[in-house]
């Protein structure tokens, strides 16, 4: 690991946020003697965030962490717009309405995360609306314009790849990094702001605004980027086959949340632990080296850990105590998700498809036949296999690791 002065870099560093830095040495010796404002962008595309955001949220924390003040970027603006990096086809335009309802859902997040408030380190949010709305075209063009060259712009990846693969990219998304270098310059000017965070798929747009800065107002900024955050098969993090591991509860369940840590790879456990958490690595290096099965227990510390910080302390401590009773004592655990049996019966297929095991029929029928469905612990091979109406409680199952509730009405 590199030796830095900086209680901010040395803390990233060690714990595995650091990819790239534009000027290490630089940003090094501004945080060793002065509160950095620092900050990420996020774009407000649905009313969660889901995992893949979390290493994001968590490097602001360390920001804070580190005695620097964290500013959330809020894309009201470029929202409308759409950000093209990694995509193939443009984004769904959405209304005034719809983005201002997803940035307050998506503050709950940031809320549990962050200390919000007036002093020099509290963590404030921004709306990049509230500057680009105000933008006119011809001001842009002339101010922001000129230090842009098309033949720069196509280079970089999210232009290129896109156009390689032949895909439309609308002049409007074009514009995209244009103004998410503009937001860069417009913080640094009216909030001090020194630091841009973000992805390493946002390296060129942090560079952009990093070199605007510089032409225009011959400000000194820095930007820094993670690393591509996957999981050890090669997943994309904050995706599973059920769907996006949403952070906000009412777009996914605590104990669904908590399961998706709990069952994570074991070579992660060690990575997850350092990015989302607050552990001390000492604890973290004992549990990571837990021999053979007993890496299970550091996935629980894990799954409890990161729900606790996410969710609250009742959410974590529901979701580990619905996991004792449902896998430990074989019962049934108060968190699991429920379906209620009607007076006449489901058959199997039906109860996996109501409880959301199974996204369609065909879908439980193969579950179903690879011996996957399981009522009380006992595997259910027949299709056609009802569920009584007054079934009373009983367990149901999907492989090893989804498990409900059946209830009579």
């Amino acid at each position: 690991m590199t030796q830095y002065r900086s209680t901010l870099l040395r803390l990233l560093d060690e714990r595995g946020y650091i990819h790239q830095l534009t000027d290490a040495a630089g940003l090094d010796a501004l945080a060793a003697k002065q509160v950095v404002p620092g900050y990420i962008g996020f774009d407000a595309t649905a009313p969660s965030l889901h995992v893949g955001s979390l290493v994001q949220i968590m490097m602001l924390r360390r920001l804070q962490q580190a005695g620097h003040k964290p500013i959330v970027l809020m894309g009201g603006g470029t929202t409308r717009i759409g950000d093209p990096t990694g995509r193939d086809e443009s984004r769904k335009m959405l209304s005034d309405e719809t983005i201002a309802a997803n940035i307050a859902s998506i503050r709950t997040i940031f809320s549990r995360l962050l200390t919000f408030g007036d002093g020099p380190t509290d963590a404030v949010m921004v709306d990049n609306q509230d500057w680009l709305g105000q933008l006119g075209y011809i001001r842009l063009l002339q101010e922001v314009g000129t230090h842009f060259t098309v033949n720069r712009m196509l280079t970089f990846d999210s232009v290129r790849l896109r156009l390689e693969r032949e895909q439309p990219m609308t002049f409007l998304e074009f514009n995209y990094m244009i103004l998410q270098g503009y937001d860069f310059r417009h913080l640094a000017q009216t909030a001090a702001v020194r630091l841009q965070m973000g992805g390493s798929d946002q390296w060129g747009n942090i560079v952009n605004g990093i070199e605007l800065g510089r032409r225009m107002d011959g400000t000194e900024l820095f930007g820094l980027t993670t690393p591509l955050l996957t999981t050890a098969d090669g997943a994309k993090m904050g995706k599973t086959a059920a769907g996006a591991v949403w952070l906000n509860e009412d777009a996914l369940p605590a104990w669904d949340f908590w399961q998706y840590w709990r069952n994570c790879d074991d070579r992660d456990v060690g990575k997850f632990l350092r990015l989302f958490t607050d552990l001390p690595l000492d604890e973290i290096r004992q549990l990571e080296s837990l021999p053979g099965s007993g890496i299970n227990a550091a996935k629980v510390v894990l799954a409890n850990e990161v729900t606790r910080l996410c969710r609250g302390e009742e959410a974590a401590k529901t979701a580990a105590a619905t996991a004792e009773a449902t896998f430990a004592g074989g019962g049934i655990g108060a968190d699991l998700p429920e379906f209620t049996v009607p007076p006449e019966g489901v058959t199997i297929i039906e109860a996996l498809v109501g409880i959301g095991f199974a996204a369609s029929r065909g879908e439980a029928r193969r579950l179903v036949a690879g011996g996957g469905a399981r009522i009380d612990g006992v595997a259910i091979a027949d299709e056609s296999h009802r569920i009584p109406g007054d079934c009373g409680e009983l367990r149901i199952s999907s492989g090893k690791k989804k498990h409900g509730v059946l209830r009579s009405a």
